[in-house]
């Protein structure tokens, strides 16, 4: 008696659900990034996946296990030959008998064992270069001191300051500020800046001159009055922005309408770094629960809101 059997694919097996993340792939223009993007924010409103505080070592690990899986899946050799009833037979036609394989959730377990030296010590330089990455931790002034000057900042100005000889005179110096570049030295030697500025300045409202004949004080007034900056001139160490904190005296400076846009920009900042919603998305959270109260007959279990 024979009877055809339906291929039934195991729930480990990762390509059951290929047809659907075909249809997902397609979705997204073939754009491997954005699938994952798209995957990442699912799991991050569905489920408590990124609270786990060890999520990137989890995402380490299977990527590492994806990768090892898409090498010891390629076949190797011919394939052995195998009786009527499908059992493997060596060359003189006897049963042939494989040794026992480990289990796939024994292997995945047993993996990060052996790699975990190795893993842990990865992610830990990959997490030092994407803190170095950031930049510098600003100053007092919001700015940085460096080797041959140093420099603070406000959302309207960029104040510098050159250490000189003692006793130098304006003569002496070399001090060029257009919208877009600036130098600044001593006239025949190499200039301590040169270059161009990291944003525009309005070059009439700049000024510089020497402070008890030892510092070259430069004042520059920004065009863009809304954005920090990371450095002086474009090439130069940079600040991290994100650890920027103006005083409430310097706000109190500004008109209502732009501190009330710097103030909301301050908070955005502080709810992304708390990985908590914007006050833009909680805007919108909060009108989507109103609509769905207004509207209790309406199923959004499988809706998506962009």
């Amino acid at each position: 008696m024979s009877c055809v059997i339906e291929e039934i694919l195991p729930e480990d097996d990762p390509t059951r659900f290929d047809d659907e993340l075909e249809r997902i792939l397609i979705a997204h223009q073939r754009d491997g990034k954005a699938l994952l993007a798209t995957c990442f924010d699912f799991l991050n409103r569905k489920t408590a996946f990124f609270k786990d505080p060890n999520v990137s070592k989890t995402l380490a690990r299977l990527l590492r296990d994806v990768k090892q899986g898409s090498t010891s899946n390629k076949p190797s050799g011919a394939a052995p030959s195998t009786t009527s009833t499908g059992t493997p037979t060596s060359a003189n036609g006897a049963p042939k008998v494989e040794p026992a394989a480990a289990s796939p959730s024994l292997q995945q377990e047993a993996a990060p064992v052996i790699d975990a030296p190795t893993s842990s010590k990865v992610e830990k330089e990959e997490d030092e270069e994407k803190e170095e990455s950031k930049g510098l931790k600003p100053n007092g002034g919001n700015g940085a001191d460096l080797e041959t000057y140093s420099w603070t900042q406000s959302l309207s100005d960029v104040v510098i300051a050159v250490p000189v000889p003692a006793g130098t005179k304006g003569r002496d110096c070399d001090v060029s500020i257009s919208k877009t570049k600036l130098k600044v030295g001593l006239t025949g030697a190499d200039p301590v800046l040169d270059g161009e500025l990291f944003a525009s300045v309005m070059p009439e409202d700049c000024y510089w001159n020497i402070s008890d004949g030892e510092v070259v004080e430069l004042n520059l007034q920004k065009v863009d009055r809304m954005a920090w900056w990371k450095s002086v001139v474009k090439g130069e160490p940079e600040i991290d922005t994100q650890k920027v904190e103006p005083e409430n005296s310097k706000l109190a400076d500004l008109d209502p309408e732009t501190r009330q846009t710097v103030e909301k920009m301050m908070w955005d900042q502080r709810q992304k770094q708390m990985g908590l919603p914007t006050s833009e998305e909680a805007k919108k959270e909060e009108m989507l629960k109103k609509f769905m109260v207004q509207h209790p007959e309406m199923d959004f279990s499988k809706a998506k809101f962009m």
